[in-house]
């Protein structure tokens, strides 16, 4: 702005002393003074004509920042290291990113912690506080869920009390449903990953059921995935742990569940095939679309 009003002042004051004046002709004579007049003037209108233009772009870039704020969508991942592994909240933002939607995302995970870890946890419960967040997504351990007596007296206290303190801050808990492990757990029961899977589902979706929260039915997603293509491997060697696909596929399930659309045709596809990008894009799509889920 102190540019441009000097800019200003100049070319009053040249007006002022008769410089830069245009005679009403056809062709005009130009007098030497004339032109070197000229010579003078021209650098200061271009000059102001830039200054104008540079500030008009200014605002045109810098207008849209508060809308862009305002339609951030936040989220806070909760959980261990089912939620960690490759970077799988990054997914969840990149893809989001490729979508055209702007996501802050933060994490509280650590290896092996259950929901009750968290709930004890003044470092979890301070991420809560910290930010008005859209989405809390609460993810249990691995086992937990799949056994009644352990989901009711250990779970669900849990996931109680996290639901009372994310609705202080205003925003919807998602239940993360996690996937059985490659051969089960005959440990306690399940021989197969299809039976570990079912009780896990009956996990998730009671104390969802309960609190009328969201469940991301990652799991489900996995199920349908293994069984169009029974050679798809989504798990690591310790038939636990996501491999880049399974993070690929959760991270897919999010998608869909948070903005209502599918992520089939998305750009980033996180280091994977074009194809088995597509294939796992639709696999989330049919999973989350297909059925009917509410915001409470």
């Amino acid at each position: 702005m102190i540019a441009m009003s000097a800019a200003i002042q100049s070319l009053r004051k040249n007006s002022q002393n008769g410089q830069g004046k245009v005679h009403k002709t056809c062709v005009p004579l130009k007098s030497e003074e004339d032109t070197m007049n000229w010579k003078k003037v021209v650098p200061q209108i271009i000059g102001l004509t830039l200054i104008v233009l540079l500030l008009f772009g200014f605002s045109k870039w810098y207008s849209p920042a508060f809308e862009l704020t305002e339609s951030t969508t936040r989220i806070l991942f909760i959980g261990n290291s089912l939620t960690f592994y490759n970077n799988f909240p990054e997914m969840v933002a990149e893809l989001a990113h490729s979508g055209g939607y702007n996501v802050e995302i933060d994490v509280s995970a650590y290896g092996g912690w259950t929901l009750s870890d968290h709930a004890a946890s003044t470092v979890t419960r301070g991420k809560i506080e910290q930010e008005d967040w859209n989405y809390v997504v609460l993810q249990e351990q691995s086992v937990i869920p799949s056994i009644v007596d352990e989901r009711t007296q250990q779970m669900y206290p849990a996931v109680r009390f996290l639901h009372s303190k994310i609705g202080e801050k205003g925003a919807f808990v998602i239940l993360f449903m996690t996937w059985g492990y490659r051969n089960g757990f005959p440990d306690s029961g399940f021989s197969n990953f299809d039976e570990m899977q079912a009780q896990l589902h009956t996990g998730y979706t009671e104390i969802a059921t309960e609190l009328g929260v969201l469940v991301a039915p990652v799991g489900t997603a996995w199920q349908n995935a293994v069984t169009q293509n029974p050679e798809l491997n989504l798990w690591q060697m310790d038939g636990v742990h996501p491999t880049e696909g399974g993070s690929y596929l959760s991270a897919c399930v999010f998608y869909a569940l948070i903005f209502q659309q599918s992520p089939e045709g998305l750009t980033y596809r996180a280091g994977l095939s074009e194809e088995m990008a597509y294939f796992l894009q639709s696999i989330a799509a049919e999973t989350v679309l297909d059925q009917e889920q509410k915001i409470f």
